[in-house]
C-alpha cells in the first residue's frame, strides 16, 4: 500500500469493517475485460458468502474463471474543504482477492444462507427445500486481504 498510514493493519479491526459492511463489489475476469457487481454477502472465517439465481452473467463468468477480486466500504462521507482540490473523503475499506468455489451440499448451502442473514439481522432463519435448491451459494476463499482508512 502505498500510503502505509492508511492501512488498517490489524486483523480485528479489518473484520469489523467486513462485518458492519451491507454491500460486497465483487470484480470478475470476463476474458479481457472486467465485471464488478454488487451483491449481498456474508463474511465468516476467511471467507465470503454470496446467493443467487441459477443463472446469469456473474455465473456464466464464475465458471470459466473463479479468481475474483472484492472490495466493501463503510462510514464514506465527504469531507468538503475551501479549495476544490482539497476536498476529500473519509472511509474503511477492505479490498482483497480470493477464489469461487459453489457450494451443491444442501447442508452447506443452509449454512452459508444463515452466514449470509447473520450479516444483516439476528435470529434463526428456515429457508424452504425448494429455495435450497434452486438458490446457487457462492464461497470465495479469502487468499489476501487489505484495510484502508481514511479522514
Amino acid at each position: 500500500m502505498r500510503r502505509e498510514e492508511k492501512e488498517i493493519k490489524d486483523r480485528g479491526e479489518i473484520e469489523d469493517v467486513l462485518s458492519r459492511a451491507a454491500v460486497c463489489r465483487l470484480g470478475l475476469c470476463d476474458g479481457d475485460r472486467p465485471y464488478v457487481v454488487p451483491l449481498c454477502f456474508g463474511y465468516k472465517e476467511n471467507a465470503l458468502y454470496f446467493h443467487c439465481a441459477g443463472q446469469g452473467k456473474k455465473l456464466d463468468i464464475l465458471r470459466k474463471n473463479s479468481n475474483v477480486c472484492f472490495e466493501v466500504d463503510i462510514d464514506c462521507e465527504i469531507v468538503k474543504a475551501d479549495r476544490p482540490c482539497d476536498w476529500g473523503m473519509k472511509y474503511e475499506s477492505v479490498i482483497g482477492y480470493g477464489k469461487a468455489v459453489f457450494i451443491e451440499d444442501a447442508g452447506q448451502k443452509r449454512k452459508a444462507l444463515d452466514i449470509i442473514m447473520q450479516q444483516y439481522s439476528n435470529g434463526e432463519f428456515g429457508y424452504p427445500e425448494e429455495a435450497i435448491k434452486n438458490t446457487v451459494v457462492i464461497k470465495i476463499e479469502i487468499e489476501t486481504m487489505t484495510g484502508k482508512q481514511s479522514g
